[in-house]
């Protein structure tokens, strides 16, 4: 097995569109990565460029301390699974696991024990002869694992191997990935826009939007404190409530009061503790937008601060969800398992898990309390994203020029 490090990996295609800038993480060997982010982030690019499939525009990629830049594929050790059924349906299971060291021409008695060996590992012993037509969905799933385990590569990269399957068989094949690299102690990079997945599997999360890194860290500490607003919102099922906009204000008696429309909320003493530059924002007009979770939102509870009427409802795995407006301009989303639309509830905010970001950059500005755990070997953990603006420009640097309106009639 092998640590990995990527040293300012960015991705340029000839167009001028930008698929990945400036990335840099650096990972010990064994630990369970998830690279999350929604469409066309640049996820399924960062494994492409990993495995060399894919040729970085700038940056390093080391591989257990050796540069591979220009290293080929198949010299660079690694395994990719991908979520598409890859096996060969000429082929039996056994085969399909062994065909890549056959390639190689490993020696057929150190093939049939690693096939043997991760044939038992997998549950797949009883089934190696058959093909794959014959196979269920998670046997045809795991025989892919297993024609990657039998490499004994020093990375596994897996590009969203769970895509497209059910709920049921998606939870099962998540504890067969964790056992799995539990098991074999290897360096796994998964990616995926799942972030169920992401936050159930991952040791450290990689965010990634637009080809930007947002943040690097283990899933508590991301959904705990959040880079910027985008990570927050991200990271965690249902979304986090952003609420746009607001005003901050201080007593003279020194309370802080956060204000959104006619609503007044006063931010507990343990939020401020977190805000040293709280004093720009308070009557400034400087604005801020608040992160709240649903999970942190009690309705129909003791000691109300709002109340408001049920818009809409939706459910996410298998709980109940109503949508409440609480003003003109905000609707907070909360758990309940009978939204009846127009119906009034009144809403008990936990701000004591609040979270802030500035209103133009978007940035947290919170800093990290006693509840962050800290890892020594997270030498990414402090990175922080660019701001809104920043990432705006980049954007617009490397967007392809639009074709003329001439030269599109023509086509």
């Amino acid at each position: 097995m092998a640590n990995l490090k990527l040293a300012g990996v960015s991705k340029i295609y000839p167009s001028g569109k930008m698929a990945l800038f400036n990335v840099n993480l650096t990972s010990p060997d064994g630990e369970f990565i998830v690279v999350a982010g929604g469409a066309s982030c640049g996820k399924s690019t960062l494994l492409r460029i990993i495995a060399g499939l894919e040729e970085a525009t700038t940056g390093d990629i080391y591989i257990g301390d050796k540069m591979v830049n220009d290293v080929d594929p198949k010299e660079r050790d690694v395994a990719m699974v991908f979520g598409s059924n890859t096996l060969y349906p000429s082929l039996t299971v056994a085969d399909n696991m062994a065909f890549g060291l056959k390639m190689r021409n490993v020696p057929t008695a150190v093939v049939n024990q690693r096939v043997k060996v991760a044939a038992e590992i997998l549950g797949l012993t009883d089934v190696l002869y058959r093909k794959p037509k014959a196979l269920t969905s998670s046997q045809r799933l795991l025989a892919t694992y297993g024609r990657a385990m039998v490499r004994e590569p020093k990375i596994y990269l897996l590009d969203d191997p769970l895509s497209g399957l059910d709920e049921k068989l998606r939870d099962q094949m998540r504890s067969v990935l964790i056992n799995l690299q539990a098991r074999v102690k290897g360096t796994f990079i998964l990616a995926t826009k799942n972030i169920s997945d992401a936050m159930s599997m991952a040791t450290k999360l990689v965010i990634l939007k637009e080809g930007f890194v947002q943040q690097i860290d283990s899933p508590r500490n991301l959904y705990d404190y959040p880079a910027n607003a985008y990570v927050g919102f991200f990271v965690g099922s249902p979304t986090m409530n952003l609420v746009q906009h607001v005003t901050i204000e201080r007593d003279s008696d020194g309370t802080v009061y956060c204000l959104f429309d006619d609503k007044k909320l006063a931010v507990p003493q343990n939020i401020v503790d977190r805000w040293p530059t709280v004093g720009e924002y308070a009557g400034t007009g400087r604005q801020v937008t608040l992160g709240i979770r649903p999970e942190d939102i009690a309705v129909d509870a003791a000691s109300p601060q709002v109340e408001g009427t049920v818009c809409g409802a939706d459910t996410v795995d298998g709980r109940g969800l109503g949508e409440i407006d609480i003003s003109k301009n905000v609707s907070l989303t909360v758990f309940l398992e009978k939204a009846v639309k127009g119906e009034s509830h009144t809403l008990t905010i936990d701000l004591t898990h609040l979270y802030v970001f500035d209103g133009e950059t978007q940035l947290t500005v919170l800093t990290r309390d006693g509840g962050y755990i800290a890892d020594e070997r997270n030498t990414d953990a402090d990175f922080m994203p660019l701001t809104k603006a920043e990432t705006e420009e980049r954007i617009k640097q490397f967007s392809p020029p639009e074709k003329s309106a001439k030269n599109k009639k023509r086509r």
